[in-house]
């Protein structure tokens, strides 16, 4: 099957998991997870309608940047950060998904207004309790979007996870519910400050169908749509 079938598989999957739902497939951005994929890869991708890519590593992400590899589509972060590497995604794409904790807040927030922007973000929660898991418990996610809303360069969009992994269908449908009621909560409590709170990040090749079904707005898919990932290789 060629790479715009299976987008255009997954795109079906996705609008019929949303009518299932109750729920507009429009509603639903599918993000396309592009770790390792080549630079020709990601544009074929974009030619076949995806308009959403996910990087996790800066190193590619910057090659393809270079390359505009990405021309047509918005740019999301989703891959571990480093506070000390801040300058390297900040302002260099639309949607950093994974800021987990007040110095990375801080740090983004600083990088922002050296470059005069407003940078999107979406707060990584450690739904799971997981040890080998970046993200803030469930706890802390009220006090950090506090923190997110009081900063003038930083605009909070919502929240990210990434649940166990189960081989049990179904398995993360209790992790998803828990975080669409925090994402519920906090877009309430916010709802006083002009608030932008719209993007629910949850769902991945496995289990995005049961990430839409609670209420995930983008879902995060690599596998499914490029097959399993090739070794490392320099982006070109």
């Amino acid at each position: 099957m060629s790479l715009a079938e299976q987008i255009a598989r997954v795109k079906e999957k996705i609008a019929a998991a949303a009518r299932e739902a109750g729920r507009e497939p429009e509603a639903v951005t599918l993000v396309a997870a592009t770790k390792v994929q080549t630079s020709d890869t990601i544009r074929q991708a974009i030619a076949a309608g995806i308009t959403a890519c996910g990087e996790n590593r800066v190193q590619e992400m910057t090659a393809h940047l270079e390359e505009n590899a990405y021309a047509g589509a918005r740019l999301h972060f989703i891959g571990h950060r480093q506070t000390n590497k801040v300058r390297q995604w900040v302002g260099r794409v639309d949607l950093l998904e994974s800021v987990d904790s007040a110095r990375l807040l801080q740090a983004v927030e600083a990088q922002a207004a050296r470059l005069d922007l407003v940078q999107d973000i979406l707060l990584e929660v450690n739904v799971g309790g997981e040890a080998s898991k970046s993200g803030v418990s469930p706890d802390e996610v009220p006090g950090l979007a506090r923190q997110a809303m009081a900063l003038p360069h930083v605009r909070l969009r919502g929240l990210m996870a990434i649940p166990p992994i189960s081989p049990l269908p179904g398995a993360n449908r209790p992790f998803f519910a828990k975080m669409y009621q925090l994402f519920v909560d906090i877009r309430r409590e916010m709802s006083d400050n002009q608030c932008d709170i719209d993007c629910l990040s949850m769902g991945m090749s496995g289990d995005f169908e049961d990430a839409i079904a609670e209420g995930a707005t983008l879902v995060r898919v690599g596998t499914a749509l490029f097959g399993p990932r090739p070794p490392m290789h320099t982006a070109r």
